[in-house]
């Protein structure tokens, strides 16, 4: 039953072969699965979980940047949406703007046609950090220490999501050695980059997630005990990412283009300068001025004791809905009981509501009107006497 629910006949079986890795490795696999008729891509599958992830890692360590987890929850959510869409329509736009691609997108395209793939992860953290700057605004959470909690976020995702890039066999680069112990080959990637088969190309994909866990590893236990401003992490993320992008957007052959140069090449070369020199900017102030973090002001203090009252008002509001039917049920009850005596009242009047039946003479009383006759019938007996003397 469930496999014919489930199936990957929907998908062609690929080939992925390391020559040089552990004396030659080859994966064969499909690129997704059908479920109830829906395709569903591993692509997708990797992202998604690469998101749940990172939220549930940004819930755990929200209190230490000073984020509430409610406030965090919305602020998240706002920025997935624009991230998304900051991706689609970053790889949209310059996909058009570039006269080699061969593609062109407008308004309507570029949402209709998302299923067809296309997105750029610099739109994505463009897009996720402008909708999460105006939910803070909104939802009253300092930018900078939820930025700094969002980029750890990025680079877990980051991690996993690029080996969706290697379940679909793209985000590859240009041909390599063919002893590098790394080098990868097959049918698919030698059609689209139209190599021979069999050339040995580099798996950029593989550098870049190992390039952002060792990211990750490093800022998780640097934001521990070395965190000295608010919005240091997040600088530090884009200046790590930005270095390794911009090496790794090198070796890549299927980058967006804007004439003769790489978009994401530049823009990850400018993130690591400016960030870089913002940190040390930013680092001399902190020093200076004594600006302390967030987590440790009063603001942070009062925002977490209204939290907590909201919260409490909250649940005494539930408990009150949830006890409502009970008290009902309780004066309903009642109501019957007292209307179920008042019947009885009427079926069985008291003793004083009822009239009092007359007396009824016994037999041994002598009432007045036998007395009567008695004594007449002796006055007439010594009559009679008195006569007959």
């Amino acid at each position: 039953m469930l496999n014919s629910l489930i199936s990957d006949a929907a998908f062609q079986p690929v080939e992925l072969t390391f020559p040089n890795l552990f004396g030659g490795i080859t994966l064969s696999y499909t690129q997704g699965f059908e479920i109830f008729g829906i395709k569903i891509y591993w692509y997708g599958v990797l992202i998604t979980l690469g998101v749940v992830l990172a939220y549930l890692y940004a819930n755990h360590r929200a209190k230490e940047f000073g984020v509430g987890k409610d406030r965090m929850f919305d602020v998240v959510f706002v920025a997935l949406i624009c991230g998304f869409l900051g991706a689609r329509i970053y790889y949209c736009v310059f996909q058009t703007l570039d006269p080699n691609s061969g593609m062109s997108y407008d308004f309507v395209t570029t949402f209709t046609t998302i299923r067809d793939g296309g997105l750029a992860i610099y739109g994505g953290v463009i897009g996720g950090f402008l909708g999460g700057f105006v939910a803070c605004k909104i939802r009253k959470v300092n930018f900078r220490a939820m930025a700094d909690l969002a980029s750890l976020g990025f680079l877990i995702g980051q991690t996993l999501g690029r080996w969706g890039n290697f379940i679909n066999q793209e985000a590859f680069g240009a041909e390599c050695s063919p002893d590098w112990i790394f080098g990868m080959t097959s049918a698919l990637i030698s059609k689209r980059d139209g190599l021979a088969y069999g050339t040995t190309v580099h798996p950029c994909f593989l550098y870049e997630s190992v390039w952002c866990l060792v990211g990750l590893i490093g800022l998780h236990f640097y934001s521990k005990k070395l965190r000295s401003f608010d919005g240091e992490i997040m600088l530090m993320y884009l200046a790590w990412y930005g270095l390794g992008r911009a090496w790794i957007e090198g070796l890549r052959t299927d980058s967006l283009m804007a004439g003769p140069f790489k978009i994401s090449q530049l823009v990850a070369a400018a993130c690591f300068v400016v960030c870089t020199a913002l940190v040390i900017v930013f680092k001399i102030l902190t020093e200076k001025k004594h600006i302390p973090l967030y987590v440790n002001t009063d603001a942070w203090q009062e925002q977490q004791t209204a939290d907590l009252e909201a919260a409490n008002r909250q649940k005494n509001k539930k408990k009150e809905i949830i006890e409502a039917p009970s008290i009902l049920s309780d004066d309903a009850d009642s109501v019957t009981l007292g209307s179920e005596d008042e019947n009885e009242n009427a079926e069985d009047p008291a003793d004083s509501d009822i009239p009092e039946e007359p007396a009824k003479t016994t037999e041994t009383t002598d009432s007045p009107a036998e007395e009567e006759p008695e004594r007449s019938e002796d006055s007439n007996t010594l009559d009679s006497e008195s006569e007959d003397e």
